[in-house]
């Protein structure tokens, strides 16, 4: 997860938090095919406020942290977290957001996280926050992605767009209207601290994404608690049914990994299997993997 929500509503404990912390067995329903094809470049209208970080007057980077598949014990993806330049906190480039320069730098996030995960030679899926409030015509802008995504040769389809259930969505039917546009387009969908927002139910309503991550604050402590269990439990019920895979982020001890590993889920994040690497991959401790016996007891394997 990342700290992509409107920088009036984050506090600097929260984008602390929120930037160093970052399946149900539906996973292996969505098509995360490697076709390098770029439908939409050529055709696509041209939006020339799309920019990139040159355009903004300050500068920032990423960290990368990996999302684990548990169940074969390999890498799902890795997260774009921002950082400053020079690797400064999340809050330090956040805090710089105001209405004239969020559209710039929603595009220009896109354009930098997709040609660093090229150049670190990224093979497994990018997850790329963005920030809802800041897209005014999808179908136009998205261009941006797909012409980074077709310069640096990155396919689409290996390329997730998170976006934060916390942040304040004023209009929530747009939102789903907006993750919809990037579905069909062909990038995957995920809702970022679900559990957390405004959205929530009435979202999954109108539209369900491939992935939901649930929020940090529902996992931390699971284990030892019988309410957070509940909760957990009837999210993973409901978007079995949905079609919709779990993500269960902020992972930071064995207990927490266990509990969603009897509960059939298998892709997770978290301090427990790597912290984030700035301007490089993060590397997974390999004591973080459960054992085979606590998969076969959750996991249908």
């Amino acid at each position: 997860m990342d700290t992509m929500t409107d920088a009036a509503m984050v506090t600097p404990h929260d984008a602390e938090r929120n930037a160093a912390l970052g399946a149900t067995t539906a996973v292996q329903n969505i098509n995360f095919a490697s076709s390098s094809s770029f439908p939409g470049v050529g055709s696509a209208p041209r939006c020339d406020a799309c920019s990139d970080e040159a355009a903004l007057d300050f500068r920032f980077s990423y960290a990368y942290q990996p999302i684990v598949d548990v169940a074969s014990c390999t890498v799902f993806g890795h997260e774009a977290l921002v950082r400053g330049a020079e690797g400064e906190s999340a809050y330090s480039v956040l805090s710089r957001l105001n209405d004239s320069n969020r559209y710039r730098f929603d595009q220009a996030c896109r354009i930098k996280a997709i040609k660093d995960a090229a150049q670190l030679g990224i093979q497994a899926r990018l997850s790329i926050n963005f920030l809802p409030n800041a897209i005014y015509k999808p179908e136009v802008c998205i261009r941006t992605t797909l012409e980074a995504a077709r310069v640096h040769n990155f396919p689409i389809q290996r390329i997730i767009f998170e976006a934060t259930e916390g942040e304040v969505i004023s209009d929530g039917k747009r939102l789903a209207q907006i993750l919809q546009e990037y579905k069909r387009t062909g990038f995957l969908t995920a809702i970022d601290d679900f559990g957390a927002g405004y959205a929530g139910l009435n979202l999954l309503a109108n539209f369900q994404p491939d992935i939901i991550k649930l929020d940090m604050e529902l996992v931390r402590g699971v284990d030892s608690s019988s309410a957070r269990q509940a909760i957990a439990r009837g999210i993973v019920s409901m978007c079995n049914e949905l079609g919709i895979t779990v993500l269960a982020e902020g992972i930071e001890t064995a207990g927490e990994r266990d509990f969603f590993v009897h509960e059939g889920v298998s892709l997770m994040q978290g301090y427990l299997f790597s912290r984030p690497a700035f301007q490089a991959l993060g590397e997974i401790n390999p004591e973080a993997w459960p054992t085979s016996k606590k998969l076969g007891a959750g996991l249908d394997l």
